[in-house]
């Protein structure tokens, strides 16, 4: 691939105008609001306004309720030989796109699988894809040539590529990253309201709970619309699980409430809480245990000075980074033969795409990482 355009210059245009550049990749920024086109290309990613030539390839950056028109305007513009986007719903573009007349054989469905909580160019980075899934989404009418330039734009950024029919795409979605997102927002909500005393109490756990609610509300809004088919029997799910548990919490409030029905009430609760538990440990094996998917493994040196392996894993914590396991093989720890501080190295293991901002975070703390 020797050029690119990237239209609509928000955080994944960016990030993906960035990690093209970086490859030598000739990357042109295409988008209405050209202060931010100025700033991408003041960062690095690319040249603004469109080649003179048709580009290897054309990345449509922008909400789903406007890929289609996006890539009706630009195929009928010749702006590139090969087209695909990065909205996070796919069935609903295509069925635009098709309806607009557009040329599915050299347009190829794509959404990668990574962002921010902040939004624009300057939050864009060239990382923001290393060892990220990245979907696309081909149909029949797809050329192999199309699907080949799509998957070279993947490695380019350094994503791993997961090919995934339209409608399978949309409802795994809907599951792993809209669900949550509405969650987190209406969670979030409940403290606008809040005493200023009890928003003080806030800690990790609500942060977590909540960090994705800052992004962009009206695009979210845009994908949660374009996604409803899918989403719609999830929060009706959801809805029964919520009314359950408010019911049995109603019964446990009681102030005439039975034996029987407190513990009848207390069985729902439990029951609730523990399909969480089971669906957590299906992306998230508990600590020490035995990961479901590879992982990769830090060396960390921990050297002489004092408190070395609790700091690391204070330091590991502030980072709000999920440790997999933890390997003391290397590592002297204190004993009545070796009264001191723990020395030598320990290995932590981490989901794929936890090493770098692991590596990151413990660097900046001072640690020897490897």
């Amino acid at each position: 691939m020797d050029t690119a355009a990237v239209v609509g210059t928000g955080l994944i245009g960016t990030s993906i105008a960035l990690a093209l550049t970086a490859r030598g990749v000739t990357t042109h920024l295409i988008d209405h609001d050209a202060d931010r086109v100025r700033i991408a290309a003041a960062r690095g990613a690319g040249i603004p306004g469109p080649p003179s030539e048709p580009a290897d390839v054309a990345v449509i950056a922008v909400p789903p309720s406007h890929t289609a028109r996006a890539v009706a305007d630009h195929q009928k513009a010749g702006l590139a030989r090969v087209y695909t986007d990065v909205a996070s719903v796919k069935a609903l573009p295509h069925a635009e796109c098709l309806a607009l007349g557009c040329d599915t054989t050299t347009l190829i469905g794509g959404h990668p699988l990574a962002g921010r909580e902040r939004s624009g160019p300057l939050a864009a980075r060239a990382d923001l894809f290393q060892d990220r899934h990245w979907v696309l989404t081909p149909t029949p009418e797809t050329r192999e040539s199309a699907l080949n330039r799509a998957l070279e734009l993947v490695s380019l950024c350094g994503a791993v590529p997961v090919l995934l029919d339209p409608p399978d795409h949309d409802r795994a979605v809907a599951l792993v990253s809209h669900l949550p997102h509405l969650m987190a927002a209406l969670t979030a909500a409940r403290l606008r309201d809040g005493e200023e005393y009890a928003v003080r109490l806030a800690g990790r756990g609500m942060g977590h709970a909540t960090r994705v609610a800052s992004g962009d509300a009206g695009l979210w809004a845009d994908i949660l619309a374009a996604n409803a088919a899918a989403l719609t029997p999830l929060l009706t799910e959801l809805s029964a699980d919520l009314a359950t548990a408010a019911h049995a919490l109603s019964r446990l409030s009681a102030a005439d409430r039975e034996p029987d029905a407190t513990a009848d009430a207390l069985a729902d609760l439990t029951a609730l809480l523990r399909r969480g538990v089971e669906g957590r440990a299906r992306i998230a094996p508990s600590y020490g245990g035995t990961a479901a998917h590879p992982h990769t493994v830090l060396s960390v040196a921990l050297g002489d000075h004092g408190r070395p392996l609790a700091r690391l894993l204070d330091d590991v914590d502030e980072a709000q980074l999920h440790l997999e396991g933890l390997d003391l093989e290397g590592a002297t720890v204190p004993g009545p033969r070796s009264p001191s501080a723990p020395s030598g190295s320990v290995r932590l293991k981490v989901a794929p795409d936890v090493a770098r901002p692991l590596t990151e975070a413990l660097r900046n703390r001072g640690w020897a990482v490897h």
